[in-house]
């Protein structure tokens, strides 16, 4: 079973993805922590990412694909795959739909976590409070969020209109949003 959590930042994708990972047992992949554990170890894909990363350039597709492939091929025996922050673009849907075919699976389902805007902004300047993120400060959150609208939120048409795009609403208690998420997913296995 493969899953795709899609929100927007602060939308909670990382705190139910642990739960998602616990209980169904999916191998998480997060293309951010997948980028700065090459860079840190050093590997070819890490080099060539980081002369991108150091110029404050986004990754070309093709080498996000690589390393995403190369993580698939890393855990052949992985009963499932959540996806945490890919893909951000059709042209990355569209790619990743063809090395999941490859491999012989699909995605199964998006779950899109839908909270206010309001919330959001609120969340990311807490957490940023909590945690010293130095991207979670108004101006930045801000500029996140528009890139969302422009460049992500289009992925909600694309994977409704080929039925696997699942609204939850992304607001209430941790539990309350994992329960509704677990009604989706309880249905696919």
């Amino acid at each position: 079973m493969n899953l795709i959590i899609f929100g927007a930042p602060g939308s909670g994708k990382g705190t139910q993805s642990e739960q998602l990972i616990q209980r169904y047992g999916l191998h998480h992949i997060s293309t951010g922590d997948l980028l700065r554990s090459h860079i840190a170890n050093g590997t070819e894909l890490g080099k060539v990412a980081n002369v991108f990363i150091s110029k404050g350039n986004l990754i070309p597709d093709e080498l996000m694909l690589d390393i995403l492939e190369n993580e698939l091929d890393l855990h052949p025996e992985v009963k499932g795959v959540i996806f945490d922050g890919f893909p951000r673009t059709i042209p990355q849907a569209e790619a990743l739909n063809k090395i999941l075919e490859k491999r012989g699976t699909k995605i199964h389902a998006v779950i899109g976590l839908e909270v206010p805007e309001a919330e959001l902004t609120d969340r990311l300047i807490k957490r940023g409070a909590i945690s010293g993120r130095s991207d979670d400060n108004a101006e930045t959150i801000a500029k996140r969020l528009e890139v969302y609208h422009r460049q992500t939120a289009p992925l909600k048409e694309f994977y409704t209109s080929r039925g696997s795009y699942h609204a939850i609403k992304g607001s209430g208690s941790v539990d309350e949003i994992f329960a509704s998420i677990t009604q989706v997913v309880d249905r696919i296995e």
